[in-house]
């Protein structure tokens, strides 16, 4: 998985810092990051939709709930 030893990465602390910084980089790639849009409470957010791609309602968001309750 990493192409060098991790004994020969710690060895440096500036290489550590680096391979550290990869490691946080990658992550936040993978995981995404919240954008300052969301944040700051933009009302021109997109609406959730369902897999069919229509608009998920108040009900349905209830109904949902209801149900994992339910489990």
């Amino acid at each position: 998985m990493v192409p060098m030893r991790t004994s020969w990465i710690f060895r440096s602390r500036w290489l550590a810092l680096v391979w550290a910084a990869g490691i946080i980089w990658f992550a936040v790639s993978v995981a995404g990051g919240s954008s300052a849009s969301s944040k700051s409470g933009n009302s021109s957010a997109e609406q959730a939709t369902d897999v069919t791609g229509a608009p998920i309602t108040p009900e349905a968001e209830k109904n949902f709930e209801s149900e994992l309750n339910q489990l």
